[in-house]
């Protein structure tokens, strides 16, 4: 499954998590949003929002 990354969007009413990645993983995030020119945020969005779309 390929996600699209959402462009930045204006600041909306969010909260604060923390998550435990591994390192793999978090190297892999930060490739992509490298390549795309945005935030590691908003690739972990992006895929998040994408996998619940597509369950629905």
């Amino acid at each position: 499954m390929k996600f699209v990354l959402k462009k930045t969007k204006e600041k909306v009413s969010a909260t604060y998590k923390t998550l435990y990645i591994k390192d793999d993983l978090i190297k892999k995030i930060e490739e992509i949003a490298k390549e795309n020119n945005t935030s590691f945020n908003n690739v972990v969005i992006s895929m998040i929002e994408s996998c619940l779309d597509d369950n629905n």
